[in-house]
């Protein structure tokens, strides 16, 4: 039997378009959470706006392009005309649509934070089962590395997440963790209990996990 617990990896910000711009030398631009929609007779054109991050130069990513008006439900119009935020996020995060738009985000530029509970020593020796589990939750992919997060919610130094690695007793989703996997909404990770305790007290250091805020 395994004890779950939750690791969410938020986004604080959508990512840049790795885009030249025709009005200055600027490279990237950054998304504005506004749309434009325009309608001629029974088709309608939706695109998300994106603004050139030193002159404000509008480039505009094509979300549905000449679609019968009622493919699109009202619920969703009514979103696209509200500017609503989340529905922005979705599109500004979808490689799909950056994938027909012929064009990059810069994934690099999204700054994000990890929630989660620290779990002290004494309580991880108190669990029953062998193997501890850890849910990620994230609403979008952006090359987090799963080392990352496992190293931030764990407290752990580079060297000791080293160890960890090493040791063969971390999995993710059900197979053991390689450095480079990158991070998906439902991953799981489990860990043997026993050896992230013995990891704790090496060199007799603090028995409690500490809160890291990623940076």
């Amino acid at each position: 039997m395994s004890t779950k617990h939750i690791w969410e990896v938020k986004a604080k910000n959508t990512p840049l378009l790795k885009k030249k711009c025709n009005h200055c030398n600027s490279d990237r631009f950054y998304c504005s959470d506004k749309f434009r929609l325009n309608a001629q007779k029974k088709n309608i054109d939706i695109w998300l706006i994106y603004r050139c991050v030193k002159c404000s130069n509008t480039y505009n990513m094509t979300v549905f392009s000449r679609i019968r008006t009622e493919s699109v439900s009202k619920e969703l119009f009514n979103k696209f005309s509200e500017n609503n935020t989340e529905i922005a996020w979705e599109y500004a995060f979808s490689q799909e649509i950056r994938r027909k738009n012929n064009v990059e985000a810069d994934l690099e530029s999204v700054e994000y934070e990890i929630l989660f509970n620290a779990i002290p020593v004494e309580d991880l020796i108190r669990m029953d089962g062998e193997m501890i589990s850890f849910e990620i939750q994230s609403s979008f992919d952006f090359n987090v590395r799963v080392s990352t997060v496992i190293r931030t919610c764990l407290g752990l130094s580079s060297s000791k997440l080293n160890l960890l690695l090493d040791s063969d007793t971390v999995y993710f989703n059900g197979k053991p963790l390689q450095k480079k996997f990158k991070i998906k909404n439902g991953d799981i990770v489990t860990i043997n209990k026993q050896a992230l305790i013995d990891l704790y007290l090496i060199g007799k250091e603090d028995l409690f996990l500490k809160t890291v805020n990623d940076k």
